[in-house]
């Protein structure tokens, strides 16, 4: 495995992840917890879109 296919599964997983706490907090939490939930969610998002940006670029 190289760099790129590297990157590419950590963005894969991440996206995974953010998508799950995603819907944790819309359908399981969703008084003061879901916020975090959601937040954490889409910083997850947002790392695997700069993952997915740096393929190929290093």
């Amino acid at each position: 495995m190289n760099k790129n296919t590297v990157l590419a599964w950590a963005t894969f997983i991440m996206i995974l992840v953010g998508l799950g706490l995603l819907s944790l907090a819309a359908f399981k939490y969703r008084e003061i917890a879901g916020y975090g939930f959601g937040a954490v969610g889409v910083g997850f998002l947002a790392v695997a879109w700069v993952f997915n940006a740096l393929k190929g670029r290093v």
